[in-house]
């Protein structure tokens, strides 16, 4: 298994300065387009901060990138073929989820994304992270309760979930042991 390390937060760091650059953007449009901090941004584009999966929804939602996609850019692969012991796992500093990229960074419409979450371990992403995407979630191991807006769902292995319009999302894991989903995620074209 490779793992992302510190060396990927950097680059991970260059790659969110270079989609800002890209599009024209001041570290503070970003923060106004993301609603993260001005001061965050510029120290996750330096490497100094390791970012939370909730920030990194934020800002990808600004750019509308998915996350693996973001991710994918950062480790610049390009290969259509990616054996488990090379896909990327990222895991989030504060709760302990963990995501491997499971699909190519090849350019496909696709992405998908394996997540481990730990018992008792919550994660949130607003709206912005999901307008331009159609997202299906599959159980893979354990229990989810995933709150879509207002709805909430409560999913067991085996279940799939069509995620419908965007809405601020939750994944909780109220379980006594961690949880495995697989997101396959459609770009919007």
């Amino acid at each position: 298994m490779s793992t992302i390390s510190n060396d990927f937060d950097r680059c991970l760091g260059e790659r969110i300065r270079a989609e800002r650059e890209m599009r024209g953007w001041s570290l503070s449009d970003l923060s106004e387009e993301s609603g993260v901090s001005r001061a965050m941004i510029h120290k996750i584009e330096r490497g100094e901060s390791s970012p939370t999966a909730s920030l990194l929804g934020k800002l990808c939602g600004a750019f509308r990138l998915t996350v693996s996609s973001l991710i994918a850019r950062a480790e610049a692969g390009g290969q259509r073929l990616v054996r488990r012991a090379d896909q990327q796992v990222w895991t989030d500093p504060e709760t302990g989820y963990s995501r491997r990229h499971v699909s190519p960074a090849a350019g496909s419409p696709i992405d998908i994304v394996e997540v481990d979450l730990p018992a008792g371990a919550m994660v949130s992403y607003p709206a912005s992270s999901f307008v331009f995407l159609r997202q299906c979630i599959s159980m893979v191991e354990g229990e989810l309760t995933f709150i879509e807006g207002d709805l909430v769902h409560e999913l067991a292995t085996g279940d799939c979930l069509l995620l419908g319009p965007a809405a601020d999302c939750t994944f909780h894991n109220r379980g006594d042991k961690a949880c495995r989903y697989v997101v396959t995620v459609l770009k919007a074209a």
